[in-house]
């Protein structure tokens, strides 16, 4: 067993083992064993450069420390504690660091530089080619060509942003767990879904509340349970209560994460501009597809010119909707009102209701399609493993009871290629959300050398069981499952031979395709038969369900595009033009940013930059980059239109996607991947025609 647990390099991860009075002396080991490789590497006599012991050695370095560090950030994720939070508040300032140290090391850059411009470099084979390429990039991007005060400026800026990004992620955890609302009136519960007012009355008796014969319902501000009531609760006072809740997120008192957003913007725009880059978004997307602030910007601009009429045309007839409903005039909505009148006209429309889906969802057969479909495209076989939570040497061991674990095989030569966690369910202890990450990145055979399998995760927030009946998902939360999991087969199938270049760790403006290629396989009628079956009966979605599921697959497409992009242009223009907003109230700041992006509302919310956790709760993560999402979307309905011509479930369309795309990483740029499996550039009309708005 390892003396520093943390940092093991056993597969099976002793979840056990890891406690906060472990993670100092832990993560100083790992920082000096990175401090000692990386000094090796400085020590190579002038001359004697190889491959070997400059890039390879990089890549190596500090797998120590990104395997204790990763292991903590992520146990921060789903089993949060006072006691956790402190060890990793603690070490945060260190780890930030030596983080910001490496990129700004002059002997290290002058030794990989050395090599990178020696002869024996134009030789390499393609990946190890674009690894150095890539490196070298990397360093420049983080300042190492800058002169001393400047490095150390960067340094500073760096430690600074990992602090008050953790500080903005504490305060949405935080927030939104102090607060809940205890209903006893049932007459408050009408028009809410039997399963989430079951959700909430078992939610009350976890919380020792009310009893059989004087029930009380708790809900909360995880999705799960504020979700049903925005779209289903008739008592509006209710919608006005959970979405005066829902604003106190990164808001309220002490967690008010306001001038936390200035704070980040403005050290990520001093350090842009001390690397010679007008503002954030042109530096962070130098090696993306976008190359620059102004084209994702113009991007977003010419989607946003081509639907904004359809979406100015959903908005005015839900107005009237409701009025003709209300016997009222047509006026805008209230922001608590939106989603319930859209869900009343939907179902007068198309006669569908998301609640009728549900018993053909468990989350045990969504697992189990989803296995299957990709067993059948990609050419693997996933296999459930005994797990346990605790101590428990003879199980595979997780960090919390409902935790499940998995292997990944390969179907034709057998090969362990990875394995991976699945958490489904909310925890007070872990973060809103859903999300795929990686904690251990393997490598192909080489040589004499057998392959070494990856290790991943997926997380998510999504419906709970209820007594003892099975997690019955809506449609949307089966889409979320797909989605992350296209991810996760990204990174389990990579096939590259350096670790920097492997599964996930490519472009972010590419990094969405796996995952939103996977969601088009909720809407196919011969995929979805293999795992929407009703719980109860076996049977298959009925067809003329499954009929009014298409029909209304568009409903209100407009306003759900639209949404989407507000979201990046609110990221774009205050990372590209924040001199403009800086200094101002954040909420007058968003809305002028976001005129001709949102509906016009009776009452006007505060904006939601408060918890977006994607934009400030790291020291980059999505900053600059949320455009992505929709970028990425234009690719992956474009690559469907291939699986579509083949039959979605064709194998050989899968194991193109599986060897143009997913296993190979970032080993070639991303514009070269895509052409190698469509043979052409992608085209945005495939993404307008799937949303209805061609």
């Amino acid at each position: 067993m390892s003396e520093h647990p943390f940092l093991a390099d056993e597969f099976h991860i002793r979840w056990s083992l890891l406690t906060p009075e472990r993670v100092e002396i832990d993560i100083n080991a790992a920082i000096s064993k990175a401090e000692a490789n990386l000094a090796a590497i400085c020590a190579v006599a002038p001359g004697s450069e190889t491959y070997e012991n400059t890039f390879a050695a990089f890549d190596e370095a500090s797998n120590a420390l990104d395997r204790g560090w990763g292991r903590l950030n992520h146990l921060d994720s789903v089993r949060n504690s006072d006691e956790q939070r402190e060890a990793l508040n603690q070490m945060l300032p260190t780890v930030s660091a030596f983080s910001a140290s490496v990129p700004l090391n002059a002997a290290l850059w002058k030794v990989l530089r050395a090599y990178a411009d020696s002869d024996h470099a134009k030789s390499l084979d393609p990946v190890r080619s674009r690894y150095v390429e890539e490196t070298c990039a990397y360093f420049r991007d983080a300042g190492a060509d800058l002169p001393a005060d400047k490095k150390e400026r960067i340094a500073e800026i760096q430690s600074k942003l990992s602090a008050v990004t953790q500080k903005f992620t504490e305060n949405v955890l935080d927030s939104t767990n102090a607060w809940s609302l205890v209903v006893d009136d049932p007459e408050r519960l009408k028009g809410l879904p039997q399963s989430a007012i079951d959700a909430a009355k078992a939610d009350a008796a976890s919380k020792d509340l009310g009893s059989d014969d004087d029930p009380r319902w708790r809900f909360t501000l995880q999705y799960t349970s504020l979700g049903p009531v925005f779209q289903y609760a008739d008592d509006e006072s209710l919608r006005h209560e959970v979405f005066e809740g829902n604003t106190t997120v990164g808001k309220c008192g002490k967690h008010d994460n306001t001038n936390l957003i200035w704070e980040i913007l403005a050290l990520r725009q001093e350090k842009a501009e001390l690397l010679d880059c007008a503002n954030f978004a042109d530096l962070v997307l130098q090696r993306r597809m976008a190359k620059n602030g102004q084209t994702a910007l113009d991007f977003s601009t010419d989607l946003h010119d081509r639907i904004v009429k359809a979406f100015d045309k959903e908005c005015q007839e839900l107005q009237d909707y409701k009025a003709e409903k209300t016997s009222t005039p047509s006026a805008p909505l209230e922001p608590w009102d939106s989603g319930y009148w859209a869900e009343k006209r939907r179902k007068e429309l198309f006669d569908f209701d998301e609640e009728e889906l549900r018993p053909y969802f468990s989350v045990q057969k969504v697992m189990a399609g989803l296995f299957d479909i990709a067993s059948r495209i990609y050419g693997i076989t996933i296999t459930s493993r005994d797990s346990a939570c605790g101590d428990n040497i003879a199980s595979i061991e997780t960090w919390d009871p409902e935790v499940t674990f998995y292997d990944l095989h390969d179907s034709n030569s057998k090969e362990h290629l990875g394995s991976f966690y699945a958490d489904w369910h909310p925890r007070e202890s872990k973060r809103n959300g859903a999300w795929m990450n990686h904690l251990k990145t393997g490598l192909p055979a080489a040589g004499d050398k057998p392959r070494t399998p990856h290790l991943g995760l997926i997380c998510g927030n999504m419906t709970k069981p209820v007594g003892d009946k099975p997690a019955l998902l809506t449609h949307r939360e089966v889409e979320t499952i797909f989605h992350e999991f296209g991810h996760l087969v990204h990174h389990l199938l990579s096939d590259v031979p350096v670790k920097g270049l492997a599964g996930v760790n490519v472009a972010w403006d590419f990094v969405e395709l796996p995952s939103q290629i996977m969601e088009n396989f909720c809407w196919d009628r011969e995929s979805l038969d293999l795992f929407a079956r009703h719980h109860e009966t076996d049977e298959p979605i009925p067809d003329d369900l499954f009929a009014k599921l298409i029909a209304a697959r568009n409903y209100m497409s407009a306003s759900t595009f639209m949404r989407q992009l507000a979201l990046g242009r609110l990221d774009l223009m205050l990372h590209i033009h924040l001199a403009d907003y800086k200094g101002r109230d954040l909420d007058e700041a968003a809305t002028e940013i976001l005129q001709g992006y949102q509906a016009t509302l009776a009452s006007r919310p505060p904006s939601m930059a408060r918890r977006f956790t994607h934009l400030f709760g790291d020291a980059t993560g999505y900053a600059a980059g949320y455009y992505s999402y929709k970028w990425a979307e234009v690719l992956d309905a474009d690559a469907f239109t291939r699986f579509q011509k083949d039959g979605p479930l064709n194998p050989n369309t899968g194991r193109a996607f599986r060897d143009c795309i997913l296993s190979k990483g970032n080993s070639d740029k991303p514009n070269q991947l895509y052409r190698n499996f469509m043979g052409r550039d992608p085209e945005l009309e495939p993404l307008l025609v799937r949303s209805g708005l061609a």
